[in-house]
């Protein structure tokens, strides 16, 4: 598939950031179906760009789009896809600090609230899924179905699983910095070219 135009990616992630709701996971998989499914990159560099976006600082979904408009466009593309992601934020924020005072004990805000939690917790996990199957396994969902491996060895990636696991026990016991846990996380995966 061509490159789409600016125009495009601009609405693509002013779309990505009207309906982001929950977090930068959320943003991930609502990326993922409109830029990985429709052709514009593959999931190699898809995953590359949540693994730069998540050790950059600032909201990965901010970071995703800067990055895959920087990738198409250079530097104008990065503003104009990033202007698209924020845009409908601080529109939204903007209305929700002006109203949200007068209408936030009203029995029908309050019921919508109850149900959205457990909406964005949701996709939040199927992001997070994704990202640990692609990160993690060497299985591989398609339309085709799953792609045959040859024994139960063959699903995990091995080296990664183990780091995945030292990394949560260091941050969960140890109390290690994420941002050293990055750091460690790039030197192990360059340590293994």
């Amino acid at each position: 598939m061509s490159s789409p135009s600016l125009l495009e990616l601009f609405l693509i992630f002013f779309y990505v950031g009207l309906f982001t709701i929950g977090g930068g996971l959320v943003a991930i998989t609502i990326m993922k179906q409109l830029i990985v499914e429709r052709g514009l990159i593959d999931s190699a560099t898809f995953v590359n760009m949540i693994s730069i976006s998540e050790s950059t600082p600032g909201p990965i979904g901010v970071n995703m789009a800067t990055y895959i408009g920087n990738n198409f466009y250079g530097f104008w593309g990065g503003i104009v896809t990033t202007l698209g992601e924020i845009l409908t934020s601080i529109i939204c924020i903007l209305i929700i600090a002006r109203l949200f005072a007068k209408f936030s004990e009203k029995p029908v805000v309050k019921a919508a609230f109850v149900t959205l939690r457990p909406a964005s917790t949701g996709v939040i996990l199927v992001a997070a899924l994704e990202v640990f199957q692609i990160a993690l396994l060497n299985i591989t969902l398609n339309i085709d179905g799953i792609r045959m491996v040859q024994s139960i060895a063959d699903v995990f990636k091995w080296k990664q699983c183990i780091f995945y696991v030292v990394s949560i026990l260091a941050l969960r016991f140890i109390k290690i910095s994420p941002l050293l846990l990055i750091v460690i996380g790039a030197v192990f995966g360059i340590s293994f070219l």
